[in-house]
C-alpha cells in the first residue's frame, strides 16, 4: 500500500482542477452569473455528478460537450441551474424585515404613491425559491387591505432560476418544515389541510405571478419597471463582484423613485453601489432609491 507523504498529501489536495470543470464552471458564470472560485469547484463537481449519472457519463469532457454542442445542450444546463441553485427557505423567515415592510416602509411607499393617479402596488421577489417569501408578502399586503391598503390594488411578481423550485411555489404545497415559523392566524386564514402538509389558499395565489428569469440577463431585466419593492435575500452572494453591479443597476433602474430595496441580512451594497441610501430599522435593514432622505 502506497502511503502518501504530508507534502505529497497538501499537492494532491491543490492540484490544478479538470480543464473541462473550469470551462463549466466558466460558462456557468457566462450564463447565469454565478460563479465558483477554485476553492469552491468541489460543490460545483457534486452537482455535476448528478446530471453525469443521470446522463450515464463519465467524463467532464463529455459533460461539458453536452452542455455546449449536443442537442440537449439547452435542456440540460437548465437542469444544471437547477441543481446548483437549489434554497432553503420558510414562511415568515426573516420577521425583523417583515415587520419593517408592514410597518415603516410600507407607509413611507403610500405617501408617495398617493401622489400618483394610480394606487397600485408592483413587489418583486427576486429569487423567489420555492414560493414561501412571495406567499408571505401576499399575505401581509391582504392583511392591510382593510386598513392601509384600502382602495388599493397590488400585485407580487416572483422570478427564480430554477424550474423545479418555481413548480414546487405555483402548486402551492408546504411540508412542516417549510410552514414551521408561520403565525397561527395566517395559518386558519389562508391555508387549507393536505395530508400532511398544508395547501396555500388560490386566492393568495392569484396575487403572485411566478415566472422564470436569470438576473443577469440583460433583455428581460429591462422590462422590470415600475417597481415599488425588490426583495433579492440571499441570492446575490453567488455572484461575483462584476454580476452583482450589473443587477443592482438593474434594481436601481427598475424601482421608482421611492422604491425600496431588501437583500438578506448578511449582505450588503458596499463597494457594489452608492445609488442607494441604507435604512436601518428595528433589527433589520432595507436601502432606499437616492440618498436624499424621503
Amino acid at each position: 500500500m502506497t502511503v502518501l507523504s504530508a507534502t505529497s498529501r497538501a499537492v494532491e489536495s491543490f492540484a490544478a482542477p479538470d480543464p473541462f470543470m473550469v470551462r463549466i464552471r466558466d460558462l456557468i458564470y457566462q450564463v447565469a452569473g454565478i460563479f465558483h472560485a477554485d476553492n469552491k469547484l468541489r460543490a460545483l463537481e457534486e452537482r455535476c455528478m448528478r446530471r453525469m449519472q443521470v446522463l450515464a457519463i463519465k467524463t467532464y469532457r463529455d459533460y461539458y460537450d453536452c452542455l455546449t454542442v449536443k442537442s440537449i445542450r439547452q435542456a440540460e444546463l437548465v437542469a444544471l441551474l437547477n441543481e446548483i441553485t437549489i434554497g432553503e427557505t420558510c414562511f415568515f423567515r426573516n420577521q425583523p424585515q417583515i415587520d419593517g415592510i408592514r410597518n415603516i416602509v410600507l407607509p413611507k411607499i403610500l405617501e408617495q404613491r398617493a401622489k400618483l393617479s394610480l394606487r397600485h402596488l408592483r413587489i418583486w421577489s427576486a429569487g423567489c425559491s420555492t414560493g414561501e417569501e412571495p406567499y408571505t408578502l401576499c399575505m401581509i399586503m391582504l392583511e392591510e387591505t382593510a386598513t392601509r391598503l384600502k382602495g388599493w390594488t397590488f400585485e407580487i411578481l416572483a422570478t427564480d432560476l430554477n424550474e423545479r423550485s418555481l413548480n414546487h411555489a405555483k402548486n402551492g404545497v408546504y411540508n412542516a418544515y417549510s410552514t414551521r415559523n408561520l403565525p397561527a392566524l395566517f395559518r386558519e386564514k389562508y391555508f387549507a389541510a393536505n395530508g400532511n402538509d398544508l395547501q396555500i389558499d388560490r386566492n393568495v395565489k392569484n396575487y403572485v405571478n411566478f415566472s422564470r428569469l436569470n438576473l443577469t440577463d440583460e433583455t428581460k431585466m429591462l422590462f422590470m419597471k415600475g417597481l415599488d419593492m425588490i426583495l433579492c435575500c440571499n441570492v446575490l452572494i453567488y455572484f461575483d463582484g462584476a454580476s452583482k453591479k450589473r443587477v443592482i443597476q438593474h434594481f436601481y433602474n427598475g424601482l421608482l423613485p421611492h422604491g425600496y430595496l431588501f437583500l438578506g441580512h448578511s449582505e450588503s451594497l458596499y463597494g457594489v453601489s452608492e445609488d442607494f441610501r441604507l435604512v436601518h430599522m428595528p433589527s433589520s435593514t432595507a436601502y432606499v432609491k437616492g440618498k436624499r432622505n424621503v
